[in-house]
């Protein structure tokens, strides 16, 4: 019986060879990879899926009313309660981001279909990037004033130092926090998934093989069947819910810095 081996499903390999690009002195390999095209065909799907549905009826349709509860679902579920009036600019970037990592998500379940959240690499870009639009939002709205987000109101001299530099230091690690909580829970939930449907087919075949007492291993099988069609079920709600708390995370540090004049 060939060895399991679970990590061989978050390989990366190149699906179109494309020459590298120098540029001052770097290579840069432009292929375009199995995680690049699933990025591309998650894009393609969220464009198409808007663009069908925004037919703008006094009466939904099915596709209509789902793109309408999505975007209500962001609108008026985090930008509007957590950031308040102010966080209508940035709608946009956050259901982008709620919507990109909900759709790779669920693809990625698919049997056999790499999951693209599932590299660090992908969620730290997610991360910074969201992290940068932070700090940039921050300095442009606030200035200077910036530095009040690390100084809480109504500290004292001699608490105010040590409690800045443990806000500093909370701060600083957020796209670390953000970026690791998507990749653990990915790669995490397809690890388990895998191992389980393995023993399906191992315990199945070891006792059709082995007969006699062997054939108890088709229960087994059996009971890891159940396990991987609960996992499913469980890996879709999770798939969905990691992407609301990406999504949940960045309105939190957004209204940090749109609203630090308010909160300080």
């Amino acid at each position: 019986m060939a060895a399991i081996e679970p990590m061989n499903q978050f390989m990366i390999h190149k699906i179109v060879e494309i020459p590298p690009v120098q540029i001052g002195g770097i290579s840069l390999d432009m292929s375009i990879t199995n995680s690049v095209a699933l990025m591309m065909v998650s894009a393609a799907l969220i464009t198409i899926f808007f663009l069908t549905s925004a037919r703008g009826a006094v009466v939904p349709g099915r596709m209509q009313a789902l793109a309408e509860t999505l975007y209500d679902l962001v609108d008026k579920g985090l930008t509007g309660p957590m950031i308040g009036d102010r966080g209508r600019p940035f709608l946009p970037f956050v259901f982008t981001l709620f919507s990109l990592i909900a759709v790779m998500n669920i693809i990625g379940l698919t049997p056999g279909i790499f999951t693209v959240t599932s590299q660090l690499a992908v969620t730290v870009i997610l991360a910074v990037m969201t992290f940068l639009i932070v700090v940039i939002v921050g300095f442009m709205r606030n200035g200077l004033g910036f530095f009040k987000l690390f100084v809480p109101s109504g500290v004292g001299l001699v608490m105010a130092v040590p409690l800045a530099l443990i806000e500093f230091i909370s701060f600083m690690v957020r796209p670390v926090t953000l970026s690791m909580r998507l990749f653990g829970n990915m790669i995490g939930g397809h690890v388990v998934m895998y191992m389980f449907a393995s023993f399906v087919i191992g315990l199945g075949l070891f006792a059709l093989h082995t007969g006699g007492f062997a054939y108890a291993g088709l229960l087994g099988s059996a009971l890891s069947l159940a396990m991987v069609i609960a996992l499913m079920a469980l890996e879709f709600i999770v798939a969905f819910l990691q992407a609301f708390v990406f999504a949940a995370l960045t309105c939190t540090y957004l209204s940090d810095v749109v609203n630090l004049d308010h909160g300080h």
